[in-house]
């Protein structure tokens, strides 16, 4: 499929405005994986569709689902324009699959409120984890990830910012190099990136993390029943309206990256931290495959 080629600016206040300019060109790319959608649905003889956040990968004569936790997209004063344009383009979807719970104590806030013309189910979290009884490692676990120049900012800040913090740090910088490398000063163990395997091993031996309040984190820090301090990314709205609902819900705080100091760790202690019953996958949802 054609990449969308979407590049964030350095401030990310100015991403909807980018996200306008570069909007033709992205137009063009889901016209062109439509296409190549409908010819492999005509050779493969394709029973259904599930498409995760491509808008162009659907087709009239099959099934097709969206996945997204964004029914409304949140652009400042723009937000009613941008969730208008979602709702028109997952319209074109049979169906839409919100990885969130259809609860008041959801996890992506006013995101996946339902919007009245999109046929909209439910079906829990979605993690690539599991949550396991290890013993505790680190105090801290810093878990860096996102767009450059943003991610580097961040990284600096964590590293002044930890020199006064007593306790032992795992610091994952976020950097998916072709070598793994590790390099421990005093408390802290600094390493590029961690596969997937060992930083699920890495988050359950920690007792707090800090991190960017991406929604895949989100759900998987949940999964894994973490307590959580969260920096969104400055101007992405979701982030900061992620951060904002589980600080009022009383589940993690936050901070903007800022005003953070290491103090403010502390307030952690008076949050639940993220909790998830887990939701099966009702093998219901797949009916609308199904031949009659």
């Amino acid at each position: 499929m054609p990449s969308y080629h979407i590049q964030y600016p350095t401030n990310g206040k100015l991403l909807k405005w980018k996200l306008l300019i570069d909007s033709p060109r992205i137009i063009q790319s889901i016209k062109r994986e439509n296409k190549i959608t409908q010819e492999i649905v005509s050779k493969e003889n394709i029973s259904g569709i599930i498409s995760d956040n491509r808008y162009g990968v659907y087709s009239k004569e099959t099934p097709s689902i969206f996945i997204t936790h964004q029914l409304n997209v949140l652009s400042g004063s723009t937000s009613f324009i941008s969730s208008k344009i979602q709702e028109k383009l997952i319209q074109k979807f049979d169906e839409c699959w919100i990885p969130d719970v259809d609860l008041e104590l959801n996890y992506s806030g006013k995101l996946s409120k339902s919007r009245n013309n999109i046929k909209n189910n439910y079906i829990g979290l979605l993690s690539r984890f599991k949550k396991r009884e290890l013993e505790i490692k680190y105090d801290l676990l810093v878990l860096l990830s996102g767009v450059e120049v943003a991610r580097k900012r961040l990284e600096i800040n964590l590293k002044e910012q930890l020199s006064t913090y007593k306790g032992n740090v795992l610091f994952i910088k976020g950097e998916i190099e072709q070598n793994q490398t590790y390099n421990v000063i005093g408390t802290i163990t600094y390493v590029n990136f961690l596969l997937s395997e060992d930083l699920e091993k890495a988050i359950n031996q920690s007792e707090l993390i800090i991190s960017r309040s991406g929604y895949s984190t989100v759900m998987d820090l949940a999964v894994l029943e973490k307590k959580a301090f969260f920096i969104p990314t400055t101007g992405q709205y979701e982030q900061e309206h992620i951060a904002f609902h589980l600080e009022k819900t009383e589940r993690a705080p936050y901070s903007s990256e800022k005003e953070f100091k290491i103090e403010m760790l502390e307030k952690a202690d008076n949050y639940r931290g993220l909790k998830y019953d887990d939701i099966n996958i009702k093998s219901e949802l797949f009916d609308l495959f199904h031949s009659e």
